[in-house]
């Protein structure tokens, strides 16, 4: 009995010393059981992102940077423009890294040694738009050609992006396989954004192409309804590009990787996934290493 008590007696001490220990090196850090992980801080923190309107429009980015900022303690700095004039800043080196959605062109931009390294990174897709009343008679169109055919033959005001942006793009792409070269009153080029086109396509009672995600954003400031959408060739695909570091010695080639990296990672896509509007997801991850 004395050495099953003695026994006990040493366990007991044995754990008073360990928590007078731990209750030292707690005060010592101030009450706190850990520190908090600091911040990265990178020589350069500032990136310049390059991106289409749909992005910022729909709130996507002032969702996604904060988070990458804590992450890894770079800042993006944005400029919101139409794709070709995303390219355009990056093939000038006036933007460091850039997330567009014109596949096409962005294989030019490759291709033409503007860019270092490109990947897949999310997708949604493209819906037609206009007066709730379809005076048009888009609604039960068999494909996208015969929803744009319609358009063309009824001479309803049309508004288009005009600005060489992944959406200008895909309706272009769209007349071209309807056969038809739009042109005449009814058709408006906006050379604007895509919230300023459907702002403009509301005060005419018209229709316009644009990106779910923006159209959900603004759904609150406008009458316009969906009338047309789920055909395939709608599908619209974005994708991340770093500049070539080549182009200009002050692009910041490691804060642009970083962005590239870390969109593309399970951090990133999941944080994609997790972006919704109205209760809709919004931007679908897409990246296969």
């Amino acid at each position: 009995m004395r050495l099953i008590a003695k026994r006990g007696a040493l366990r007991a001490a044995a754990v008073c010393a360990a928590l007078l220990a731990a209750s030292a090196q707690a005060f010592a850090m101030g009450g706190k059981e850990a520190a908090p992980a600091a911040r990265p801080a990178p020589a350069n923190p500032r990136v310049r992102l390059a991106t289409t309107t749909s992005t910022e429009n729909s709130g996507l980015l002032s969702y996604l940077l904060p988070f990458f900022t804590e992450d890894t303690g770079y800042t993006v700095d944005v400029v919101a423009v139409g794709t070709g004039a995303a390219l355009k800043l990056g093939e000038n080196a006036d933007a460091d890294v850039l997330l567009v959605h014109a596949r096409a062109l962005e294989d030019a931009f490759m291709a033409a040694g503007h860019g270092a390294e490109r990947r897949d990174v999310m997708y949604n897709d493209f819906i037609v738009i206009g007066p709730a009343g379809d005076p048009a008679g888009l609604e039960g169109s068999p494909d996208a050609k015969a929803a744009f055919a319609r358009l063309a033959a009824s001479g309803a005001s049309f508004v288009s992006r005009g600005d060489k942006s992944g959406t200008h793009v895909k309706e272009l792409d769209t007349w071209k396989a309807a056969g038809i070269a739009p042109s005449g009153s009814w058709y408006k080029e906006a050379g604007q954004g895509m919230e300023q086109c459907i702002i403009m396509a509301e005060g005419l009672q018209g229709y316009t192409l644009s990106d779910r995600a923006t159209y959900v954003a603004l759904k609150d400031k406008t009458s316009l309804a969906i009338l047309f959408d789920g055909d395939p060739v709608l599908f619209n695909p974005y994708g991340v590009i770093t500049v070539a570091p080549s182009k200009n010695p002050a692009i910041n080639a490691d804060g642009a990787k970083a962005f590239l990296d870390w969109l593309t990672s399970e951090r990133g896509q999941g944080l994609i996934a997790s972006f919704k509007l109205e209760g809709q997801t919004m931007f679908f991850p897409n990246y296969k290493p």
